[in-house]
């Protein structure tokens, strides 16, 4: 048996903040491998599943997300789990919106989940960090987690959350590597620029030179190739996610 929790503030007001990625997580899992509805349960909203063949339990506190750790450290003990056996998905500044990075240990990071989650429980359980961004001025910080993800991201955040859920199995297997190689395959696939029409042009038929054409005429009207955007939001959501490492 595993624990998967999935952080985020409980509330209508808060469901579509990018703090609350964690939750859309658990959500996406849960629907994608049939779990059982949500309960009440350890301070938080519990469902059970299988996914690769181990039962597994999703766990979204409901505490705010300063107090994660009571709920997750309460359903550790009461199924007699180790460390790590928990997998924790949240929200992770540092990393561009749509970069998924996989740790075992490490600190907090300034995330108060992760850091109330230390406080109750050993530091050794698996972190799946999901990027939201950062806005690039610390006064910014509190507002840019707390703000709604804006309708552009929308483009790229269902489709990750997609792929995690579908390669969720390879986190019960512990292929970390394999599990964010996935998603970076997934998501450069499905985000890449396509043409209007993406089916197979028809045959053209036999090209004719043009009567009195000059040759740089002809050159001229032959079909340019297609070129990736290299600028708009979806240039630089390409960029950030495929031209850099971390």
């Amino acid at each position: 048996m595993l624990l998967f929790a999935g952080l985020g503030n409980p509330g209508a007001q808060y469901q579509n903040n990018r703090h609350n990625v964690g939750y859309m997580a658990a959500d996406a899992i849960a629907r994608r491998h049939s779990f059982s509805p949500w309960t009440k349960k350890f301070k938080g909203l519990v469902a059970e599943g299988t996914i690769g063949g181990e039962k597994v339990i999703l766990l979204k506190p409901q505490t705010f997300m300063n107090l994660s750790g009571q709920s997750v450290g309460e359903a550790l003990r009461f199924y007699k789990l180790a460390p790590s056996d928990l997998t924790v998905f949240y929200d992770e500044l540092d990393l561009a919106a749509g970069k998924v990075r996989v740790k075992i240990g490490g600190g907090a990071g300034g995330h108060n989940g992760i850091r109330s989650i230390d406080q109750h429980i050993p530091k050794d359980y698996r972190r799946v960090r999901i990027g939201i961004g950062h806005p690039g001025v610390k006064e910014m910080v509190h507002g840019h987690v707390l703000g709604d993800f804006a309708k552009a991201d929308k483009e790229w955040l269902d489709v990750l959350l997609d792929l995690l859920a579908d390669s969720s199995d390879l986190l019960i297997k512990g292929d970390d590597n394999g599990f964010m190689n996935k998603l970076i395959v997934g998501l450069r696939e499905k985000l890449a620029p396509t043409s209007d029409d993406d089916r197979p042009p028809p045959k053209a038929p036999k090209p004719q030179a043009p009567k009195a054409q000059s040759h740089i005429r002809q050159a001229r009207t032959a079909q340019a190739p297609v070129k990736v955007p290299e600028s708009g939001p979806m240039a630089a959501m390409l960029k950030k996610l495929f031209g850099n490492k971390d």
